[in-house]
């Protein structure tokens, strides 16, 4: 059983470019696991957690051989469960019984439901829970939740928060009137994305200076560039390919639209590039982004890597991006057709950053004449 488990290991690491370091640490790891195994015996996720914790060996990539062998037996649900006991503990009385149901119902599914991925459960959670703990200030059960209650805890909420709130609480609440736990759902009416945008404004040459201060690392500066030039989404960025790279036609395709590349977006590049070969020279990941557990690997790097690396420290990729299309719809006239040609976005939202576009060309100040003042033909 070793011996198969290391040969496959040795197998999966040459398709993947695994350094001699990380095929030693995963033999490792397996002869750690697997000997004195009897015959037809399978390791759990729990177990293997436990007896690799705090030796460096990489569970990843060893659940990841065993799982192909059918020698790992996934027991997280139970883990997961008791997450959700320890943190739906933590909240108001009258409240915990609700959200603790709901959690349990988004993990198992039922016959119209199918299960959440516990990461969607603890985005979910933590969406909910601060507006929980603020609903417990004057409310005690969930039932009393009134349709004013929902709009005045999402009243200062934008963007992506604003989605994430709503979308999880009306999960919560069709969780609670499917299950008679209130009478009205105070969220019916209310449609994710029907919000009116929060008020959008070029960056400011302050806001422009912090970002360039933060984005110091290659893959931080590199994707605040693919953003700024290119209006990137960070789901395009991290998808971005080696193959999408042609430096000798200068030119880069995102999310399948083919743009000039640029000297800023270039140099960018040829940065992240030689860190990337210095770091990873082995790599087959033909993702241009990787990182320590991608690199061996094939997969994107994860959306918390870009999180990492700029998010937490207050740079949004999409405030960027969207200053990059609403500077050139006010450097072109606000052009519909030419935000579609270049950036490749939808008609609606191309017409969407012309209009507000013409709005801030158009003067504020701009005063009407008198109602009693005389044609200009007569004056």
């Amino acid at each position: 059983m070793l011996g198969t488990a290391r040969k496959y290991a040795i197998r999966l690491g040459e398709e993947r470019g695994w350094t001699v370091y990380l095929h030693r640490q995963v033999h490792k790891a397996l002869g750690r696991l697997l000997t004195g195994l009897p015959d037809g015996g399978r390791i759990s996720h729990t177990a293997l957690r436990q007896q690799l914790a705090g030796t460096n060996l990489p569970m990843r990539r060893t659940a990841e051989i065993l799982a192909a062998l059918d020698l790992l037996d996934e027991d997280r649900a139970s883990a997961a469960r008791e997450w959700i006991e320890r943190r739906t503990a933590e909240l108001p009385d009258g409240f915990a019984a609700d959200v603790r149901g709901w959690l349990l119902w988004l993990l198992d599914g039922d016959a119209r439901t199918r299960p959440r991925a516990l990461g969607t459960l603890h985005s979910y959670f933590g969406s909910v829970r601060p507006i929980v703990e603020k609903w417990a200030e004057h409310r005690t059960q969930l039932r009393e939740i009134t349709r004013q209650d929902v709009t005045d805890a999402i009243a200062d909420l934008r963007g992506s928060q604003y989605t994430a709130a709503l979308a999880s609480l009306r999960s919560l609440f069709r969780y609670a009137k499917r299950n008679r736990r209130i009478f009205i759902n105070p969220l019916r009416g209310i449609r994710v994305g029907r919000r009116p945008p929060g008020p959008v404004m070029p960056m400011s040459d302050d806001g422009i200076s912090r970002i360039q201060t933060i984005a110091q690392a290659p893959a931080a500066c590199l994707a605040v560039a693919l953003a700024a030039v290119h209006a990137a989404r960070g789901e395009a960025i991290r998808a971005l390919l080696l193959d999408d790279l042609d430096f000798h036609q200068d030119r880069i395709t995102i999310d399948g639209n083919l743009q000039p590349m640029g000297d800023l977006t270039r140099a960018a590049l040829r940065t992240w590039l030689a860190e990337r070969q210095t770091r990873w020279p082995r790599t087959l990941n033909r993702h241009v982004l990787v990182s320590r557990q991608t690199a061996n690997g094939t997969d994107p790097v994860s959306a918390y890597f870009l999180k990492r690396q700029l998010t937490l420290h207050g740079v949004s990729l999409d405030r960027v991006r969207v200053d990059r299309v609403l500077g050139e719809a006010l450097a072109t006239g606000a052009d519909p057709l030419r935000l579609t040609a270049i950036f490749n976005l939808s008609e609606t939202t191309a017409v969407k950053y012309a209009t507000l576009a013409r709005r801030l060309l158009t003067p504020a100040n701009h005063e009407a004449e008198p109602k009693d003042r005389p044609p200009r033909s007569q004056r």
